[in-house]
């Protein structure tokens, strides 16, 4: 999963993908392309002798290429996988158990976390769980490789050009290059940050002196905390609660009109925002407490007779994480479950 989220900015892209790297095209070779990205990480303070280690025997990995071009498009029809099949796979028994233990092992740090950043300990383990497994999976791709890779193949060459350097100026905090390994496309760590967001927000949350996402729970858990507080969490109101929905109502009656900058298949699948109040009046019940004035939008994905929620302003800082309902809804269930 890529923050913010690089996984949603690839599937709006088009599948009209050049069938040939761009040195192919007359470009710059990979050797000369490098060369170029190293002159502008010198330029922004890199010291050399990162920059020696983190390219030695650099080459082109055309797998990671592979990889990029196999991301889907933007759907074009109007359906929708059902969302009850995903949930069921990814809030399993042994995710919730490894996300229940998880908790218990780092009690005393996430206590700290949540006085600290205000944002609820089962969220957080919940986004370490679906990320990395709570540090099982974190990816075995050389970062240097892969990015310097999409960077000059072209596609997206300022995006990845940019991660690159990122990367080198977090090589420079004193990683290893052995350490700095992930996915294909560069995120990384436990929460599977991108470099760029590392250097922004990665946080120190076993008091060394040190943001160490890579190995450390404690600074993996701070940091996702310091990524949600920066995208707006707002302490004390939940990410959304269950509803019963009356039979017969017309859920696309009330469909917001609301035309969001990015991601407008989420949104657009959720309904205009009502009070807790309002939605009461209509026959809408939720589920757990709530207070009465939360503005909330509701969602039932898998039409009539099924499941529904209320959602939160927060729900959308989930979304901040990986813009895909099926992510955001996973995460806020597995965090009611390692709660529970």
């Amino acid at each position: 999963m890529i923050k913010r989220s690089l996984l949603a900015a690839l599937a709006a892209l088009s599948l009209s993908i050049p069938a040939v790297p761009a040195q192919a095209q007359g470009e710059l070779s990979f050797d000369a392309y490098l060369q170029l990205l190293i002159a502008r990480a010198r330029a922004e303070g890199v010291s050399e002798s990162t920059l020696n280690r983190m390219t030695a025997g650099l080459t082109p990995h055309y797998r990671v290429i592979e990889l990029d071009r196999q991301q889907p498009g933007t759907p074009t029809s109007s359906g929708y996988p059902p969302l009850a099949p995903y949930i069921s796979r990814h809030v399993d028994s042994a995710r919730i158990s490894g996300g229940q233990r998880a908790f218990r092992n780092y009690s005393g740090t996430i206590r700290a976390v949540e006085r600290e950043y205000g944002v609820p300990g089962e969220i957080i383990v919940a986004i370490w769980g679906h990320e990395t497994a709570y540090g099982a999976v974190k990816g075995g791709f050389d970062l240097s490789r892969a990015l310097a890779t999409l960077a000059w193949e072209g596609r997206r060459r300022d995006l990845f050009a940019g991660e690159w350097v990122a990367l080198m100026k977090v090589a420079d905090k004193g990683y290893s290059r052995d350490e700095l390994v992930g996915s294909w496309a560069g995120a990384f760590g436990n929460p599977q940050f991108l470099p760029s967001v590392y250097l922004r927000l990665a946080a120190d949350g076993n008091g060394d002196g040190r943001a160490d996402i890579m190995n450390s729970g404690a600074d993996a858990l701070a940091s996702i905390a310091n990524y949600f507080r920066d995208s707006g969490w707002r302490t004390g109101l939940p990410w959304g609660v269950g509803a019963y929905v009356p039979a017969g109502f017309d859920v696309d009656a009330y469909k917001t009109e609301i035309i969001p900058p990015s991601c407008r298949r989420v949104h657009e699948r959720h309904s205009v925002y009502k009070t807790v109040r309002e939605w009461r009046e209509l026959g809408v019940q939720p589920q757990r407490a709530i207070d009465e004035d939360t503005l909330v939008t509701l969602f039932q994905p898998d039409g009539p007779g099924t499941s529904a929620w209320l959602l939160t302003s927060n729900y959308r800082v989930i979304l901040e994480y990986n813009c895909s309902n099926y992510y955001a809804m996973s995460v806020g269930l597995l965090a009611d479950e390692i709660a529970n």
